[in-house]
């Protein structure tokens, strides 16, 4: 109430004291008490004045009663304060034996019991204490359910038991959620094969702002991709590619759950055709692999996509190593170990090598299948890899020759 306020509400009531004055002295009244035989007679003004100090002195026995109490009650809310800033500094230095038990202390003394002890239960498991960590959860099972739900959630995640997470979280005491709360009801859903379910939080989180724009993004993503991977049949797929907002359907590791998934299914032109469309919008080697190594049909139509591609990136060793698989599917042995070669100059590592092994062993050379799988397993060291015999200069040279890449113009365009 501001100054002004309380003049006008004392000018109120000096008003009204007299209007209220001026009415008893005109006519003071007549009051008359029998009690026990007695009677007190009195006027009206006086009889007021006397209910008016009879309620003063009672209001100031019950401030005088109440005195010593409120004053322990503010001892202890200083201590409870107390214990909490030496708890949460404990806390912050890593002191966590000394911060569980000052938290601890705060929370039973205090008006802030959640956060005490949330940060008690925090404490106490990092040191290992889980019988201190499950008491302060009892102290707040009652009182903050929800709060109690979260922290039972992260520890169950970190056991590596989603199913207990998910039972603490959907509990009916527990709702409605915190933002974190959700957060983790959707790493337990991702957890336990129910991605999708997962992502249908994200408007929730958003709306919620449970976390920042590029961790909500990751989630996203992470989510989508396993709803993804998670579809039942062709038709749960579909309509979940369909429901993926534009930016995710070119998002190589979603354009990958896709296409596995679709391939899985047996839906080879849909797993091929989005792969195709995802590297048309932007070269991605994890996807180009992909492309060449899924177990799909059409392949001379997916070998005249790649070498198309590979006009553009001569010297791309994804699209090498990819082009070389898919003709090692069509039986083309030769050609695919010249595509081999010329990817492992480039970089391909480990899996052009196994693949050379491959080709090798259905060739029936098992001593240059032995050589290349012991290079795979080199390459995967970061060990150096021997050069197989039989190739001349002139083939290695063309190997590691560096072609020019030029784009869709024409014009040069900078090696990745």
């Amino acid at each position: 109430m501001t100054l002004f306020h309380r003049v006008l509400a004392w000018l109120v009531l000096a008003v009204l004291g007299a209007l209220l004055a001026q009415v008893l002295l005109q006519d003071p009244g007549y009051v008359l008490v029998r009690f026990r035989g007695m009677d007190y007679t009195t006027t009206v003004a006086a009889g007021i004045g006397l209910l008016l100090a009879a309620a003063f002195v009672l209001a100031l026995l019950w401030m005088l009663l109440r005195l010593p109490f409120r004053a322990w009650a503010r001892h202890r809310e200083r201590q409870g304060r107390a214990r909490l800033l030496e708890g949460l500094l404990a806390y912050e230095r890593g002191e966590h034996a000394r911060a569980e038990r000052l938290l601890g202390q705060a929370a039973d003394a205090g008006d802030l019991e959640p956060v005490t002890r949330a940060l008690a239960v925090r404490a106490a498991r990092a040191i290992g204490d889980d019988a201190s960590g499950e008491r302060h959860l009892a102290g707040l099972a009652q009182r903050h359910p929800a709060v109690r739900a979260v922290l039972s959630a992260e520890r169950a995640l970190q056991a590596g038991d989603p199913a207990t997470a998910l039972a603490a979280l959907d509990a009916a005491e527990a709702q409605p959620l915190p933002p974190r709360g959700l957060l983790l009801r959707g790493d337990a859903l991702a957890a336990l094969g129910r991605g999708w379910e997962a992502y249908g939080l994200l408007g929730a989180l958003r709306q919620q702002q449970a976390a920042d724009a590029t961790t909500l993004e990751a989630l996203q993503a992470r989510w989508a991709e396993a709803g993804l991977q998670q579809a039942a049949d062709a038709n749960a797929l579909a309509d979940r590619w369909d429901a993926l907002p534009p930016a995710l359907r070119t998002m190589p590791a979603v354009v990958a759950a896709y296409a596995r998934r679709a391939a899985a299914m047996g839906w080879h032109d849909a797993a091929s055709g989005r792969l195709e469309d995802a590297l048309d919008a932007g070269w991605d080697r994890t996807l180009v692999a992909l492309y060449g190594s899924l177990p799909l049909a059409r392949l001379e139509h997916r070998r005249t996509r790649l070498e198309q591609w590979l006009q553009a990136r001569p010297s791309d060793p994804a699209a090498l190593l990819a082009v070389a698989l898919v003709a090692q599917q069509q039986g083309h042995w030769l050609q695919a170990d010249a595509w081999l070669h010329r990817a492992i100059a480039q970089g391909a590592g480990a899996a052009a090598w196994e693949a050379l092994g491959d080709g090798a062993l259905q060739l029936g050379d098992e001593a240059r299948a032995r050589q290349a799988y012991a290079n795979a397993l080199r390459s995967q060291r970061g060990e150096p890899v021997v050069d197989l015999a039989g190739r001349d200069l002139r083939q290695s040279i063309a190997d590691n020759a560096a072609i020019e890449e030029r784009d869709a113009h024409g014009l040069p365009r900078l090696r990745e």
